[in-house]
């Protein structure tokens, strides 16, 4: 045991102790990493043996991954190992525009927060967590909500119960806890706002915009006297749908203080791409047709966008640029198709109306949340007219669309 209490551990001593007790009990593991003496022997423990995920499970912060983001001897891509156990999004190819990713990437590069807004299905959520880990060891993603305040983003006092006594407690707000966690892992680190648009932006981020301004001004404190300050180590990422606002609506201070980076058209190439490989990951198996299904997902999107129409092998009588629509929700539609026919699957003898029913359940939902009452007689002949050019059957499709008008009719009295 070292002068300082801890005991040391060599990889000779860590190989002696393998496969027992430390794949047995989690206090020695622990142990082990914190009284390593190279990052050799916690890579022994965590990449060869992943302890870690024997004792912490498949995702999450326990104590065996806390030690790893706490040492001073891990490495950064070590600590980005731990953090990101369970998480598939480091494996996806980075789909955003490139002129898309070099502007994010050297925003957060510079110091500022970032805004990726764009319309539903543009892959903003995906893109800001790339984002982090590309900057940084790790992250942690908060969803916005209506009910929101400056307590869920900088921190609040709650109550704490324990039989009939009533004490308190300081919590950190999500923008706190990411700067609690840099500090205690030595490695930049991301907090990721989604959906931001969903909370009342000017409520939740009044102490946020002064700590941008002053980062030296304290914005929290914990139980245990630790005091919080926008650490330049902390990312902040947020997300925003745009369907139903404009970047020259928000408030003014937030376009300000954040570097706004707009996630919209895709490439008429990038699309085909992405399309292809919603088809290979998905549809293999099946006997839908890839080729047709392809071209359907660049129809409804290039008509839907009105983008890049002559690039279509299909001519609709319809209207275009209908409403804004991200490529990114074709995957769902691939998936569904993947197993619903397959040969054990529900639809595996009509995959022209598996085809339909994917697009009600998954695109035409998704439109009308985006859409206005002045664009749904447009949605309705749009499908209309993908139902005559394709063999697949989207008449269901878009009888949803005549429902949502004729009800939004009958409460405007018509």
């Amino acid at each position: 045991m070292a002068a300082d209490g801890v005991d040391r551990y060599t990889v000779e001593k860590v190989q002696d102790f393998l496969p027992h007790p430390l794949e047995t009990k989690p206090n020695i593991a622990t142990e082990a990493i914190k009284g390593a003496v190279s990052e050799e022997v916690i890579e022994i423990l965590i990449k060869d043996n992943e302890l870690d995920r024997q004792h912490d499970g498949d995702r999450g912060l326990g104590p065996v991954r806390r030690a790893v983001l706490e040492s001073d001897l891990a490495s950064p891509s070590l600590k980005r190992e731990v953090a990101t156990r369970g998480d598939d999004t480091k494996d996806y190819d980075v789909l955003v525009p490139d002129t898309v990713q070099r502007s994010a990437y050297e925003a957060v590069r510079a110091g500022k927060p970032v805004v990726l807004y764009g319309p539903t299905g543009t892959g903003k959520t995906t893109f800001a967590k790339q984002l982090a880990l590309n900057t940084g060891v790790g992250y942690t993603l908060e969803t916005a909500s209506p009910s929101w305040t400056r307590q869920d983003i900088i921190g609040r006092v709650a109550p704490e119960y324990s039989e009939d006594e009533v004490g308190y407690q300081k919590e950190p707000g999500c923008v706190s806890e990411a700067v609690l966690r840099a500090r205690d892992f030595g490695n930049p680190y991301t907090v990721i706002i989604d959906e931001l648009t969903r909370a009342d932006i000017s409520k939740i981020f009044g102490p946020l915009y002064t700590a941008i301004e002053n980062p030296h001004q304290t914005i929290f404190e914990t139980d245990d006297g630790r005091t919080v300050e926008l650490d330049p180590e902390v990312n902040i990422i947020a997300t925003m749908n745009m369907s139903d606002r404009t970047v020259n609506e928000l408030d003014n201070a937030i376009t300000r203080r954040f570097a706004m980076i707009e996630i919209s058209e895709y490439e008429t190439t990038d699309r085909e791409d992405l399309f292809a490989r919603f088809a290979a990951e998905h549809l293999n198996e099946t006997n839908v047709d890839n080729g047709a299904l392809q071209d359907l997902f660049q129809t409804d999107y290039t008509h839907l966008n009105g983008v890049d129409i002559e690039h279509s092998s299909r001519e609709l009588d319809s209207p275009t640029g209908i409403l804004q629509f991200g490529p990114m929700h074709y995957a769902d539609v691939a998936r569904f198709l993947g197993t619903a026919t397959a040969d054990d699957g529900r639809y595996a003898d009509s995959p022209g109306l598996a085809v339909g029913e994917a697009f009600r359940t998954y695109i035409t939902p998704r439109v009308l949340n985006a859409a206005t009452y002045s664009q749904l007689r447009d949605l309705i002949e749009h499908y209309e007219a993908l139902d005559d050019a394709y063999d697949f059957d989207l008449s269901r499709a878009a009888a949803l669309i005549q429902g949502e008008l004729d009800a939004e009719e009958q409460r405007m009295g018509k």
